[in-house]
């Protein structure tokens, strides 16, 4: 368990969040921002950090980058993390902005061809307390074009579920409409964007850093097939596979009557591919490094079940020193693993 936050905590990650919000740029700052096609973008990022469920501790860092505008795959990596700041409402970014930058700076010293022009991050921007949620926190220490998409509203500074907003929501006809969050004050804080024709539910998109809410919105409508905009949506099927399998594991080692051991994990291990096919290497992936390197004591006990409310969070790892046995039951079921966390991820997105 982390620590419990002490009022000094909170006042001085309130002195540098106010600190850093200065820094934080609102308007267009790439050429290809101002393009109506977003002509010159070629490669867009996802990141999220996601929770073993009823353990607020032990996390799975990960990070993508897509291809623009064909949406494929082009690098994957993930990193089992131990968490140590606590969590308050409001200030997640001390607790998540630090692995994922660190997955950020991984990348542009291994292949910084690849360096996304542009993250999409699983949470909001502007659309905060204080004008400052993880979206912003991530592009100013990385000094990247960031974007905020949240799932779910934040009901601040004057924005709620009210019978207006739920008008306004209802009001969507089509993929690409949105509505102006805004504040008590009359600052638009983001948008309500109805991302998909497949979906009435909207996203909240907020600005983050280097680029205007209305790009903003634009270049997530773009990016969308389901619900939730590609780069975030790969970051879930990513998780979800590393969540999904360990559940069949549990009852594929009864089935087999397999002798599988176990630890508790005392360090992170972390796996990264590149990928030119969008498809995850089954001989040299994050899955099976995971799979063998990574693990959890939820599987001593019993099946993990998958949450449906965030797939990810139920992330169980565990050690199977046998590679033999991991990687043949690997190599028959990969497919079908991948194929049910994708529809899995695809019933949630869409929802």
């Amino acid at each position: 368990m982390c620590a419990a936050p002490t009022d000094e905590l909170v006042q001085q990650w309130e002195s540098e969040q106010a600190c850093l919000r200065q820094q934080v740029v609102e308007e267009d700052t790439e050429d290809w921002q101002r393009n109506p096609a977003f002509s010159g973008l070629e490669r867009v990022g996802g990141v999220d950090l996601s929770f073993i469920k009823g353990d607020d501790v032990n996390a799975c860092a990960q990070l993508v980058v897509l291809s623009y505008p064909d949406m494929e795959v082009l690098y994957e990596d993930s990193q089992m993390v131990t968490l140590t700041a606590p969590y308050i409402a409001g200030f997640l970014a001390f607790r998540e902005t630090p692995f994922l930058l660190e997955a950020l700076q991984r990348l542009k010293k291994n292949q910084p061809e690849l360096l996304p022009q542009v993250v999409f991050v699983d949470g909001n921007g502007l659309f905060h307390y204080r004008e400052f949620g993880l979206a912003c926190h991530l592009g100013v220490l990385s000094g990247l074009p960031c974007v905020g998409v949240a799932k779910n509203l934040l009901q601040v500074q004057g924005v709620n579920k009210s019978e207006e907003h739920q008008s306004q929501i209802a009001a969507l006809e089509k993929g690409g409409d949105s509505f102006p969050l805004t504040a008590a004050s009359g600052k638009v804080l983001g948008k309500a964007l109805r991302s998909s024709d497949k979906s009435s539910k909207p996203v909240y998109v907020s600005v983050g850093h280097k680029i205007s809410v209305d790009t903003a919105v634009r270049l997530t409508h773009s990016c969308c097939r389901y619900r939730v905009p590609e780069p975030i949506r790969q970051v879930c099927v990513s998780c979800c596979v590393m969540c999904v399998v360990p559940g069949y594991m549990w009852s594929i080692g009864h089935y087999l009557q397999a002798e599988i051991h176990y630890s508790p994990i005392h360090s992170s291990s972390s796996s990264s591919s590149t990928h030119t096919d969008g498809k995850t290497s089954c001989g040299n992936g994050t899955l099976r490094s995971c799979m063998r390197h990574t693990v959890t004591a939820y599987f001593q006990t019993s099946p993990p079940c998958l949450s449906a409310s965030h797939p990810a969070e139920v992330t169980n790892y565990f050690l199977f020193p046998s590679a033999a046995v991991t990687c043949t039951v690997l190599d028959l079921y990969f497919h079908f693993f991948k194929i049910t966390s994708d529809r899995t991820v695809n019933s949630l997105c869409v929802a």
